[in-house]
């Protein structure tokens, strides 16, 4: 493999415009889930104004580009998936048929090891070493939403009554409801990250906007739009109060929810449940495929599903001591954690004592 690896700064715009020629046509040749948006260019590069060691390979063969391969390096070596901790798809953006050797690829990358925990399928060389594989909820509206809303109907019939006659109510109660798929107000993501903070700390859950790197990379995201790629606000209001809001990436084909959060005032209306409703009704007239709602066990998401992708964690590593030392210490935390996620009769107390946690944590 012919192996070149660029700051973000240094890739051309021939490279990005053929990495998301690559995410246009994904569908077309058996592998959707490289259209995410977390696996675009412009998440790459936003993440490169972020954060420290963001490189991206690119390999080209007979001269033309056939995958991009972005990711965070310490020096010692260590790889992690570009976002790891904030990314909900992971992997190579690559042209139809390709295929790479792992081991080659981290040679030349300088790397003894690679981390992910949202490796998308397809991705067969960094998937002999997976450690465990999760379920992805996602809701189609490829056929449109009225579609999708009879399919809900059947699927989840209780919930789905309920949800519509929650937003009738709230538009009686509050003189009219109005939802916004696009907002442009920065003051209206800022009020949705406090709401998001302020859940996090009631649920006993760390505050990702107390890193001052994420809260830079929503609000770069926010104000990224390209043809093919935009950081995505949108908000319902009751009157001209918002009442929920949501901010997530758009690609052509997928909606990649990220940060839903709502105002607890308004709880009884279920607001968030009604915004996905009309955020899918958007996406479908706006010619997307799915929403992806995001790795991790929610009873929202599996009301609303119409079905679901696999992501995968694990390691991809070479012989070298530093993959030994990085799995050795990195391992047992993620087996604790995931034996734990996984099993109701573990989860359900972990999270009714974070429950107890937050409430303390934020009188």
């Amino acid at each position: 493999m012919d192996i070149s690896v660029y700051r973000p700064g240094e890739l051309t715009g021939a490279d990005r415009a053929a990495w998301t020629g690559f995410q246009a046509q994904a569908h077309l040749h058996g592998t959707p889930e490289l259209a995410n948006p977390f696996l675009a260019p412009e998440f790459a590069l936003a993440i490169g104004r972020c954060r420290r060691g963001v490189r991206i390979a690119v390999v080209r063969e007979g001269g033309a580009p056939a995958a991009y391969f972005p990711f965070q390096r310490t020096a010692a070596g260590v790889g992690r998936a570009i976002g790891l901790g904030v990314s909900d798809a992971q992997g190579v953006v690559h042209r139809p048929g390709f295929s790479w050797d792992a081991a080659e690829l981290l040679r030349g990358c300088g790397l003894a090891v690679f981390e992910y925990d949202h490796l998308v399928t397809g991705q067969r060389p960094f998937e002999a070493q997976v450690s465990g594989t999760f379920p992805s909820p996602v809701m189609d509206i490829d056929r449109g939403y009225d579609a999708y809303l009879a399919q809900l109907r059947t699927h989840a019939p209780k919930f789905t009554r309920s949800t519509l006659a929650k937003e009738r109510k709230l538009g009686r109660d509050a003189a009219g409801t109005r939802y916004v798929h696009d907002e442009r107000d920065p003051a209206v993501l800022r009020t949705l990250m406090d709401w998001k903070s302020a859940q996090y700390r009631r649920t006993g859950r760390g505050d990702r906007f107390a890193h001052d790197w994420i809260t830079l990379l929503v609000e770069r995201l926010f104000h990224t739009r390209s043809a093919p790629f935009a950081g995505l606000l949108s908000v319902l209001y009751a009157g001209d109060r918002p009442v929920a809001a949501h901010f997530g990436l758009r690609s052509e084909r997928v909606l990649a929810c990220w940060f839903p959060a709502y105002d607890p005032a308004f709880a009884k209306y279920s607001p968030g449940l009604v915004l996905h409703l009309r955020m899918a009704e958007a996406a479908a007239a706006d010619g997307i495929a799915y929403l992806d709602l995001g790795r991790g066990q929610k009873e929202y998401k599996d009301s609303l599903k119409t079905r679901e992708i696999q992501v995968s964690e694990g390691w991809v590593t070479r012989r070298h001591p530093v993959a030994v030392g990085h799995r050795a210490r990195r391992a047992p935390v993620r087996a604790l954690r995931n034996a734990v996620v996984t099993r109701p009769e573990l989860f359900e107390p972990a999270d009714r004592l974070l429950k107890r946690i937050g409430k303390i944590r934020s009188k």
